[in-house]
């Protein structure tokens, strides 16, 4: 599909742009329609962790457990993190590794997407297939989680907040404070 110049912005970053929050804040709606306005590829870290190991997400917490996943988790984000230009969501938990977060921090740019917990749990509630929110309360859950992950989503140095309004708003912030980043 073409897209007429006034759809893409120019000119692109000159490495990767990795999406890092809690899960439901909108990382790979955003990622793809970021990509597009960036004319450059985007890529699902937890789709590429499925493809990896042959199993859904789900399936790999039921097996395995959370550690293993975690580290298949890693090694996918270093493989993608190659340096070229690209967008990746990552998964909920990916930035709290200490190691995947030293490899974003050093060869991506970082952005933390940001939401409230209420939007969050209306996000997360439209579809069953997040594992460490299986028969808990999603809520509490998020609280939680939130509590102890967005300290360290902190370190991301640009953060966007994901309101419960269209996309396209988050991805015009997001344009907005790559700027400095993107400007040669």
């Amino acid at each position: 599909m073409e897209r007429d110049a006034k759809d893409t912005v120019g000119p692109g970053p000159d490495r990767p742009i990795v999406l890092v929050g809690l899960m439901g804040v909108g990382k790979s709606t955003v990622g793809r329609r970021l990509a597009a306005r960036l004319n450059l590829p985007f890529v699902d870290a937890d789709t590429e962790i499925e493809n990896a190991a042959g199993l859904s997400i789900s399936e790999i917490f039921e097996r395995y457990g959370e550690s293993y996943f975690r580290d298949g988790e890693r090694r996918v984000i270093a493989r993608l993190i190659d340096g070229t230009p690209k967008i990746i969501a990552t998964g909920g938990g990916a930035f709290i590794n200490d190691e995947t977060r030293a490899l974003i921090l050093e060869r991506a740019i970082a952005v933390w997407l940001d939401a409230d917990i209420d939007t969050l749990v209306e996000r997360t509630g439209r579809r069953d297939h997040r594992p460490l929110l299986a028969g808990r309360d999603a809520r509490a859950v998020l609280t939680e989680l939130a509590e102890k992950r967005n300290p360290i989503y902190a370190q991301a140095p640009i953060h966007v907040e994901s309101r419960p309004a269209p996309h396209d708003a988050t991805v015009k912030s997001i344009l907005a404070a790559l700027q400095p980043e993107t400007t040669p």
